[in-house]
């Protein structure tokens, strides 16, 4: 199994639930978070006055799967945040050594 993780615009999510929904990926975790790369931030105006916003706000999308819907999900995800502008996000997939459902106790890709 793997967990893979996706941080993206804001405005993305909706679009990559429903591209992993269509591969039938339901189960998922959504975070707001906030972050930098490349972009290392903006400038903004308020009231007159100038100030950096160095940590810009995203979302972690977490989903794990099997080993063999990896290759699916990523493609999914690359297709569906992709705008070919500095901070598009970062995909990482990790590997995952157990999952147990606790209202069953399923374990493994059974509680997937």
């Amino acid at each position: 199994m793997k967990k893979i993780e996706c941080i993206t615009r804001p405005l993305k999510v909706e679009a990559i639930k429903d591209a992993l929904g269509q591969i039938g990926i339901v189960g998922m975790t959504v975070t707001e978070v906030r972050g930098c790369g490349k972009q290392r931030g903006r400038t903004e105006r308020y009231r007159g006055a100038e100030y950096v916003v160095s940590l810009l706000p995203k979302v972690k999308i977490e989903v794990v799967v099997s080993d063999e819907q990896v290759d699916d999900v990523v493609n999914a995800i690359l297709s569906t945040a992709r705008t070919g502008e500095i901070g598009d996000g970062k995909i990482f997939v990790i590997p995952v050594e157990q999952a147990i459902r606790i209202r069953t106790g399923e374990a493994g890709e059974d509680a997937l």
